[in-house]
């Protein structure tokens, strides 16, 4: 049996790429630096003059907390190696819970909860826990319907109910006193299992080591000069984890975090300006209703320095709208990435405004920017089998589309409990433990070395023996002024597979003559040779997206609705 890890007193050396150590080792080093600087600050409600109550830990406390639960947790059973599913909602709990499990050395498995029941309930099958935690409503769900059988130990986040097992408060009283908390982990050790949203297949648990969290973490710090004392609004909260490690403090929206299309400007803004915020992360859907609520308003945020937004392609007039509300030296940046390999790529909105836009509005794809340090990236040609070997993948010059392949310490190397889907997606390297990531996305890489990012390798289609791409199909449709966004789905009829576009319009042109946009968009169509065949245009009320981010289109639900409005 392997050598359990032991635990220490002291913070650990630096952590870097190259000699990483528990994800949450900067989480005292910042508590020694820093002890009293606020960590976290969470809504709390309104008072009555109707300003935001918040509460608040303090690096210290944080640190603290997040001891208690690691040697309450242990008092408990759960040790090193232990898989524990989390569904508790943002708040401070979570984050000492996540830096508890992390210092522990236990898995946390996590999973969004806006996936529905039944992909919920598959998933905890898959990633099998041993030990539940969750709020009230999380654990009713868990006995109703059935997830997650074979559980040693239940844990809950608030009062208990009918259910066995100790709150977390207990928890936290059985860890007050002890030795140290913080395992000392190797590089390689499980870290986390963190779930896909499933917006093109069923979820799958990439399985992330403590290297792989300390090369994202570097990397973030170096691309986007990040520095201790900054103050971030992650609207994503599991981007928020990233702040200790980089000395940030976190400040929560009052949002609902599964709907950020959804969430209210004035709320953001009001977050923005109550703590002077420099940065922000924010899913192309929720820049979008933030960017149009500030140009009717002439609205400014002077203190940002810095916009990161990642999920699905920024639309340019997305990029333009935040550009206005900055201040001249701020940036939008729009790193490129997946789940599974973050980040790859990265590009700064400037250069996307005043050159590449105009080539995505021809159908040249998305610039995603020029591969990062971290990541060696290839192109290479498409094929839906796996590839056994990397001397086996046929790797393609600049200009040509394929396959987007990395290789990079912040690539997770499996899926938990998933070997086919693994064997689909890692190419091993022919000598030695290494492996390629595919992202399982299309693209090119220009002759400057950017990437150009062209769609999802399983939404494109192929039609009368010829391939259309959806992002350098839809960037001809997206640059007509009346259209939100558009969609290249497939559609079978009498057995002849044909491309179909469909669009979402701006609010202004909800009311427009339809059969005068088909024509307008025809004629779009005929001016570019690879979007000359496509003749069929839908309009649809408001495009089906994923549910993490709100922003990348669900085209296989959308070809189902084509292949009904054709009839």
């Amino acid at each position: 049996m392997p050598k359990e890890p032991a635990a220490v007193d002291a913070p650990p050396p630096e952590v870097s790429a190259d000699r990483p150590s528990n994800v949450a080792a900067h989480l005292p080093r910042q508590a020694a630096r820093q002890p009293f600087a606020p960590a976290i600050f969470f809504p709390d409600g309104r008072g009555r003059r109707g300003r935001v109550r918040y509460t608040h830990y303090t690096y210290r406390q944080l640190d603290e907390a997040s001891d208690r639960i690691a040697r309450g947790l242990r008092a408990h059973g759960v040790t090193p190696g232990t898989r524990v599913a989390l569904m508790v909602r943002p708040s401070l709990e979570l984050f000492s819970l996540v830096f508890g499990l992390f210092k522990g050395g236990a898995v946390p498995v996590m999973i969004d909860p806006g996936i529905g029941l039944k992909n919920m309930k598959a998933c905890l099958a898959k990633a099998r826990p041993e030990v539940f935690i969750g709020v009230p409503a999380a654990q009713a769900a868990r006995l109703v319907l059935r997830w997650a059988p074979g559980l040693r130990t239940v844990i809950t986040v608030g009062r208990k109910g009918p259910w066995r097992g100790p709150t977390l408060d207990d928890v936290e009283r059985d860890g007050a006193r002890g030795g140290g908390a913080l395992v000392a982990t190797e590089p390689d050790d499980l870290a986390a299992i963190l779930f896909t949203s499933g917006s093109t297949g069923p979820p799958k648990g990439a399985v992330y080591t403590h290297r792989n969290f300390a090369t994202q973490v570097d990397a973030i710090r170096r691309m986007y000069g990040i520095e201790p004392g900054e103050v971030d609004l992650p609207t994503f909260p599991l981007f928020a984890l990233f702040d200790p490690a980089l000395g940030m403090t976190t400040v929560i929206p009052d949002m609902d975090p599964t709907r950020p299309a959804k969430a209210d400007p004035a709320k953001i803004v009001e977050a923005i300006e109550d703590f002077g915020v420099t940065n922000m992360f924010g899913s192309p859907a929720l820049l979008n209703a933030l960017g149009r609520w500030g140009e009717a308003r002439g609205k400014t945020l002077p203190s940002l320095r810095r916009v990161i937004s990642a999920g699905a392609p920024v639309p340019a007039h997305v990029l333009r709208r935040m550009r206005a509300m900055l201040p001249d030296e701020g940036r939008v940046v729009t790193p490129y990435g997946a789940t599974e390999c973050l980040p790859v790529a990265t590009i700064e909105s400037r250069e996307v405004l005043e050159e590449t836009a105009a080539r995505t509005a021809e159908g040249a794809g998305v610039c995603v920017g020029h591969p990062v340090p971290e990541a060696e990236v290839h192109v290479v040609r498409i094929t839906d089998a796996p590839i056994r070997r990397w001397s086996d993948a046929e790797t393609l010059p600049a200009g040509a589309i394929g396959e987007i392949v990395v290789k990079g310490a912040q690539a997770t190397r499996r899926y938990f409990d998933a070997e086919p889907q693994t064997a689909l997606a890692k190419i091993p390297d022919d000598e030695g433990p290494g492996f390629r990531h595919r992202m399982g996305d299309l693209g090119y890489l220009d002759e400057d070395g950017r990437l150009w990012f062209c769609g999802r390798k399983s939404q494109r289609v192929e039609a009368d023996g010829r391939t259309f791409f959806t992002v350098p199909c839809e960037g001809v449709f997206d640059a007509h002024p009346d259209v939100f966004r558009s969609a290249l789905v497939k559609v079978s009829r009498e057995g002849r597979a044909e491309p179909v576009i469909c669009v979402e319009l701006e609010p202004h042109a909800k009311q427009r003559d339809r059969a005068a946009l088909r024509r307008e968009l025809r004629e779009r169509a005929e001016a570019f040779e690879h979007t000359a065949p496509i003749a069929r245009f839908l309009v649809h009320p408001g495009f089906p997206v994923d549910v993490r981010h709100n922003a990348k289109i669900r085209r296989e639900a959308l070809a189902r609705w084509a292949a009904e409005a054709r009839r």
